[in-house]
């Protein structure tokens, strides 16, 4: 018997379905996901069993600590609520006072990323930046880092101050901060934000893993749990309108108020990004019958800073032409002076190396990524609704008896293992060259005596004509 996993029944076409046709049923995409039950530390989940939500409880360190218990009174999680803003095409942000004395900054929510950094010097698409010079408590590291995006770089320098949360903490906290000098397609045209949250696992901070991130080091000064969750109001709205839309960052916890029904988890694979495993798409109710190693080559993360469902090239065609097999999708857009036609896009786009969950789908849901638990959770949103109608849907359980029992492909080296290797070899034919010249410098003494100059032997003729 497979096992058991939760259906995840996406927002994608029916933000345009529903506005275009409101008579088609909502979300015709399914994208499973293989599920954890929620389970007490050490006991062996259950598969297929459901997240129910658990009695109020004192938070603790190793599992999700619950909104209305503030942990250690350094957190007001119910004041967290509605603490965002901001769309799926230019990204959701939160307000924080950086330095003393305190500098406001908004500041995007990116959890594929690992490093807190701030615009440090003027940009003509941003209307503040941080000044290093103006805050008593900013300490310099002495060293520049850079930060490549999908699209988009920056170049920084490190150092350290004191952030404050005003919607969420009552104290102020030293974390490690980049200010930007130097970018290249990172502040855009439009964007209300100017600095960057990257709450992925240390391992792809830059320049090392070794560099502390900021909600590690909210979770030891502030003693929360090890656990954030997102609600992005942006469903049905605009990509990118002349308005924000609203949402939440729960830094330590979960909210009851931001979701319906249970949360369904679904492991991490693996602690730098968020990954998870994808086991099969379908399509009006119809699966692609890809291998499933497709949907996950080479990796298949959450990320709330794309903007759209990133597939890699194969399922991205598979999909299209499924999706124009099953007439779900004849919208096109419209463009003429005096039209009064709506004009719609496609929710989803090519990927090179990832399968990639972006804004747009997370809009659909509330989602918790429980790190003490290594897991990611989808549960209903409330805010994820088109003219009362939900955007998504999460059902379950269903067999996987004809899914492969690994969907994940073997990782690739991770930059820090590949200069261990680098470094190894180099040491090695270091070693070689320098023992060959050790034995080309050494003297030759002749084995025999008496000794002829013009008598040698083979192995010492070979050097001196080497020589000549």
């Amino acid at each position: 018997m497979g096992a058991l996993a939760p259906a995840l029944l996406l927002p994608l076409l029916a933000q345009w379905l529903l506005r275009a046709a409101p008579a088609l049923a909502p979300a015709p995409f399914t994208l499973p996901l293989r599920v954890a039950a929620a389970v007490p530390p050490g006991a062996s989940p259950t598969p297929g069993a459901r997240a129910a939500s658990a009695p109020p409880a004192a938070p603790r360190a190793d599992g999700l600590a619950l909104a209305l218990e503030p942990a250690a009174g350094a957190a007001n999680f119910l004041a967290m609520v509605d603490n965002l803003q901001g769309d799926s095409g230019r990204g959701y942000y939160l307000e924080m006072l950086l330095g003393t004395p305190p500098q406001k900054l908004q500041i995007l929510v990116d959890t594929g990323s690992s490093n807190f950094a701030v615009a440090g010097a003027p940009h003509s698409y941003i209307d503040s930046y941080f000044d290093a010079e103006r805050s008593s408590t900013y300490q310099s590291k002495g060293f520049d880092v850079t930060v490549k995006y999908t699209q988009g770089s920056w170049t920084g320098l490190m150092g350290e101050d004191l952030v404050t949360i005003p919607k969420g903490f009552n104290s102020s906290f030293l974390v490690n901060v980049a200010t930007i000098f130097e970018s290249e397609n990172f502040f855009l045209p439009g964007i209300k934000w100017n600095g960057i949250l990257g709450l992925a696992y240390a391992t792809l901070a830059k320049p090392s893993s070794s560099l502390e991130t900021f909600f590690d080091s909210l979770v030891m000064q502030a003693k929360i749990a090890n656990v954030f969750s997102m609600q992005m109001c942006g469903a049905g709205l605009p990509v990118a309108g002349s308005g924000t839309n609203g949402g939440s960052l729960v830094l330590g916890g979960i909210q009851p108020s931001l979701y319906k029904g249970d949360i369904w988890y679904t492991p991490i694979k693996e602690e730098w990004y968020y990954q998870i495993e994808i086991l099969k798409l379908e399509i009006g109710g119809q699966s692609l019958n890809l291998d499933c190693r497709e949907y996950n080559a080479d990796k298949a993360i959450v990320d709330s800073g794309t903007t759209l469902l990133r597939l890699p090239q194969k399922v991205f065609d598979a999909v299209v032409e499924a999706v124009a097999h099953a007439s779900l999708l004849y919208i096109q857009p419209m463009i003429g002076a005096g039209l009064n036609y709506e004009c719609y896009r496609f929710g989803i786009s090519p990927s090179s190396n990832a399968l990639v969950i972006g804004a747009t789908v997370m809009e659909g849901f509330y989602v918790v990524f429980d790190r003490a638990r290594k897991r990611v959770g989808f549960a209903m949103s409330p805010c994820a609704e088109i003219a009362g109608a939900p955007v998504s849907e999460i059902s379950g359980p269903f067999s996987t008896d004809d899914i492969a029992s690994n969907c994940v492909p073997a990782l690739p080296l991770k930059e820090p293992v590949l200069w261990i290797v680098s470094y190894s070899l180099m040491s090695v034919c270091g070693i070689i060259l320098l023992v060959l010249i050790i034995l080309l410098l050494l003297p030759f003494r002749c084995q025999h005596r008496p000794c002829h100059p013009e008598v040698v032997n083979d192995e010492s003729s070979l050097v001196r004509h080497r020589w000549k």
